[in-house]
């Protein structure tokens, strides 16, 4: 882990394929500790029991298309815990979309649903980097 990126994080990975899932655990693991999960149900249970252990996660990197629930109920479903928890704008987890559809759609109904940001696949550590950046989640030494 790279020390000039400030406090390590607690990154979640959430993908039902493999490749990608190890490839994303792989680029995060150089911000912070990573959790992985191959379905949104157990995604659902890590967040609520990060929650409850009071070291909540601070990224969700979140794949859209999985079987079963899809990423973006998954998105829907962290979004009613953090209301129910009334936690405020400021300190709900950050989520990530991950997705192989770059369509309008895809991304106006994840938005819309409450993520910060998203990339579409295939990406990088570059990518990766520069969203981080993006939402001010990485301090630099100075």
């Amino acid at each position: 882990m790279l020390e000039s990126y400030g406090e390590p994080m607690k990154i979640l990975v959430v993908d039902d394929d493999y490749v990608s899932r190890k490839k994303m655990e792989i680029i995060m693991q150089n911000f912070g500790a990573c959790d992985s999960a191959k379905l949104g149900e157990e995604a659902i249970g890590m967040f609520a029991a990060a929650l409850e252990s009071e070291i909540p996660y601070d990224l969700v990197s979140l794949d859209i298309s999985m079987p079963g629930i899809t990423g973006i109920k998954v998105l829907e479903k962290i979004r009613e815990i953090e209301d129910y928890k009334n936690i405020t704008a400021d300190l709900r987890v950050k989520i990530i979309m991950v997705t192989s559809k770059s369509d309008k759609d895809t991304v106006v109904t994840s938005v819309s649903n409450g993520c910060n940001d998203y990339i579409i696949k295939p990406f990088s550590w570059k990518i990766i980097f520069n969203k981080l950046v993006k939402l001010k989640m990485l301090k630099f030494a100075q």
